[in-house]
């Protein structure tokens, strides 16, 4: 299904392109679907965590409301939280204990609502860079693969790795509890050729999130970056992908972001078409 990430049919908070819309969460669920746009990704930051209403019991019955009233599925979170604050980076054993005890909270908020697939992000703050931090995120992570099982909850990785280097690292984690996020956007802006990002993990990606970015710049509509969203449509059609499709696209210079939203879709549609595949 084509959904977009939480915070985009709604303005921007303190001019940042991504945080959890505190002001607007409610009426964004409406937004979508008064526009015929029936999946969102959730997404989560550090600051204030246990604040978020997916973290309260009564916030979560709100959001199952909300996904009944306005025929919404929230299939996956973004943790922008584990980018901020990661666990395998912490300066004290006490620091790592006390995030991944929110990792595992996270986790089982998420599953009370219907979220399948928790994406971490291993960009930016959250990039792997030494073999110490490789070695920690895995272990801790496979510690816990029957909690995740035990929630129904997948681990997808949205990762800079280049493609073999990736693939490398995926294979020492059993899907289907773990996956791969790709991100056209990041993959583009690093300069990674698709068809080899594709041949080397491609069984393995689970959720995939659109948006175009310059080449070692920043996000820019979808069409007018560096993506090479010819070969991602033909690569998609040809694996025959299944998962999700998110829209994390860059926002409306006018503030039309229920029109900036529409068209986005309609060209990821259109592209597929051309490619050969479809999706709703």
């Amino acid at each position: 299904m084509i959904g977009f990430i939480q915070g985009r049919l709604v303005p921007q908070v303190n001019g940042m392109i991504q945080a959890f819309p505190w002001e607007d969460w409610q009426k964004e669920m409406a937004l979508a679907d008064s526009i015929g746009i029936h999946c969102m990704e959730w997404t989560l930051d550090q600051a204030d965590l246990y604040d978020n209403p997916l973290m309260t019991e009564q916030g979560q019955a709100e959001i199952r409301a909300l996904c009944d009233k306005h025929h919404l599925t929230i299939p996956n979170l973004t943790g922008d939280c584990f980018m901020q604050a990661p666990f395998w980076k912490a300066e004290s054993a006490a620091k790592k204990t006390a995030l991944l005890a929110d990792f595992e909270a996270i986790c089982r908020a998420a599953s009370t609502v219907g979220i399948r697939n928790i994406v971490v992000p291993l960009v930016d703050n959250g990039s792997l860079q030494t073999e110490t931090q490789t070695a920690c995120l895995i272990d801790a992570l496979l510690a816990r693969k029957a909690l995740f099982d035990s929630l129904g909850i997948a681990i997808l990785f949205e990762s800079d790795l280049a493609p073999q280097p990736l693939a490398s690292f995926i294979a020492k984690l059993p899907a289907p509890t773990f996956g791969i996020n790709y991100d056209s956007g990041n993959s583009a802006g690093i300069g990674y050729d698709v068809r080899q990002e594709w041949a080397a993990y491609g069984e393995r990606i689970v959720n995939l999130h659109i948006k175009d970015r310059l080449y070692q710049g920043t996000t820019v509509p979808l069409g007018t970056g560096a993506a090479d969203f010819p070969s991602l449509f033909a690569c998609m059609a040809e694996a025959k992908y299944s998962g999700d499709i998110i829209l994390q696209t860059a926002r409306a210079a006018d503030g039309d972001h229920l029109r900036a939203i529409l068209a986005y879709r309609a060209f990821v549609k259109d592209g597929l078409k051309q490619a050969g595949g479809t999706y709703d």
